[in-house]
């Protein structure tokens, strides 16, 4: 069937946006089918999504320690994925602008982990959590992508779109609102994935710090915990050939600095075609 081989093609591809999509797409349609089988069994609850979710409690916690990563591609409900996948849509395409695949793939992991850790440490912390913790559980790519929709807001906070019945509008001021909402939510409903929100939200912000003070870590993603190495300096004769490919390599960095100072300022959109395309080949190298 031409779907297969499309999802084929996809998973072959080095495309990590896509896959995370129709991953957490493939895990919805796997739980949907195994809660209808549960429920023709006659069991109340869906076993697969107890099996993949994170609980609260440490003690269930150890038992499933595989759940702190599977939780960030499970969804029980459409709506529930539908928000999710729409938000990852939107912020993602934005997020590959600047930075590259495997920084997205690096900033929605580790971001989703933050989220659990946010999750589990508030339920184990707080008094107000000792009755429910024993079977609370958190499930969901929110904190994940919460953590890209941050991070890129921090990065470019004056990239503005356009929303339906708004107009224009700065990302930077719809991350303010996603993270002012989960804070003001906490005593409400859904009280464990308002937590695990501001987690990603965490890693997304101190990501996105990073990457624009140019400390980043030897694998591509950004280590706001590493310690800086003590840096040992030597001179010598530089060949006249890498002395022309480091002048060169300076330019092109001041010229894109002053390129993403413009974006900062006014929105990608106020680049010209030829600024974009500067922008465009220094994110292939």
């Amino acid at each position: 069937m031409y779907i297969i081989e499309e999802i084929k093609q996809v998973f072959k591809s080095n495309n990590i946006f896509t896959k995370l999509i129709y991953i957490n797409l493939g895990v919805f349609l796997l739980v949907q089918i195994a809660g209808l089988i549960f429920f023709l069994s006659g069991q109340e609850n869906n076993l697969l999504v107890d099996y993949l979710s994170v609980p609260a409690d440490i003690n269930a916690l150890a038992l499933q320690p595989w759940s702190i990563f599977t939780y960030m591609f499970l969804h029980e409900g459409f709506m529930h994925i539908l928000f999710n996948l729409l938000w990852l849509f939107w912020f993602g395409r934005i997020f590959l602008e600047f930075l590259d695949y495997k920084k997205l793939l690096s900033l929605y992991i580790y971001g989703g982990i933050f989220g659990a850790i946010f999750f589990i440490i508030a339920y184990n912390l707080f008094p107000v959590f000792d009755p429910i913790k024993h079977y609370s559980v958190a499930l969901g790519a929110s904190a994940s992508v919460l953590a890209i929709v941050i991070a890129i807001s921090t990065y470019v906070p004056n990239y503005t779109i356009n929303l339906m019945f708004i107009g224009a509008v700065k990302i930077k001021y719809i991350a303010m609102f996603s993270i002012i909402l989960d804070i003001l939510s906490i005593s409400g409903g859904n009280v464990g994935g308002h937590i695990a929100h501001l987690g990603g939200a965490l890693f997304g912000y101190l990501f996105a710090l990073q990457l624009r003070t140019k400390k980043r870590s030897s694998n591509g993603f950004a280590n706001p915990f590493k310690r800086k190495k003590k840096v040992r300096v030597t001179h010598k004769n530089i060949p006249k050939n890498d002395q022309t490919y480091n002048v060169n390599k300076a330019k092109n960095q001041v010229q894109i600095d002053k390129i993403l100072e413009k974006i900062s300022k006014s929105g990608y959109s106020s680049l010209t075609k030829e600024e974009k395309e500067i922008l465009f080949s220094a994110s292939k190298k």
